[in-house]
């Protein structure tokens, strides 16, 4: 798709939003309007657009726009069928990272339980799905109401959200704290930080490896995408 257009502008259909570049709307892969619920994710992806058609020349698709693309897998990949979406997020619950902690050196074990537990207890209390927790690397099995809470709680999510969980989840390692960014417990930076707790860890007894600073760093841009991603959705969210 080329950057041909000037304006961006959004327009109220029927069932939601669409954006027009110079009048003409934008259409998905698929061939479909991109059509939005929430005004305020459409606004954002307007502008998203605006900006994108500030550059001249070259070409551009829909990588370049991340939040058109997020939107657009929410309208065409999850809504018409998001039971194989919900299994694949709901899954990890069973095995949370948040759950799995260390047996040494101490100082790793007060972190992660200093940062870890209040979002373990923060799901149990809110969403009356408690976990079990276990040190080194066997499995722990959850109990089962546990788990099928947690299921539920995906399954109650709009398709934007479902888009979101589904990058910012398997980010995280955990639904617990995916859980938490979407219903605007947790903000993306804390998310990332918590995400990463074990190797910033490591960083800070042995130094950075500039590999793997950067992908940790394209792991926060992608959890950054989906909070925001995430928030604008939410109905008169932040």
């Amino acid at each position: 798709m080329k950057r041909f257009w000037e304006v961006a502008t959004i327009e109220a259909e029927a069932d939601g939003y669409s954006i027009h570049l110079d009048g003409r709307p934008i259409r998905l892969p698929g061939g479909n309007v991109l059509t939005l619920r929430p005004e305020r994710l459409a606004r954002a992806i307007a502008d998203e657009w605006q900006q994108a058609g500030l550059a001249k020349g070259g070409e551009m698709s829909f990588e370049n726009t991340p939040l058109t693309r997020l939107a657009g897998t929410a309208q065409e990949r999850i809504a018409p069928n998001p039971d194989p979406t919900i299994d694949a997020i709901a899954r990890y619950g069973e095995s949370d990272l948040l759950c799995y902690r260390a047996e040494s050196p101490q100082a790793l074990v007060d972190r992660q339980a200093a940062s870890w537990q209040p979002w373990l207890d923060w799901i149990a209390r809110a969403h009356g799905a408690p976990l079990r927790v276990t040190a080194g690397v066997g499995y722990i099995k959850q109990h089962h109401d546990s788990i099928d809470t947690l299921k539920r709680i995906v399954a109650a999510q709009d398709a934007y959200v479902l888009a979101g969980l589904g990058i910012a989840v398997p980010a995280l390692g955990s639904l617990v704290l995916g859980l938490a960014l979407a219903q605007g417990a947790l903000d993306a930076d804390t998310a990332a930080d918590l995400g990463a707790l074990d190797e910033l860890f490591q960083v800070e007894l042995w130094g950075e490896d500039e590999e793997a600073q950067r992908r940790r760093g394209a792991v926060r841009a992608e959890i950054a995408l989906a909070g925001r991603f995430m928030a604008l959705s939410r109905e008169g969210g932040g």
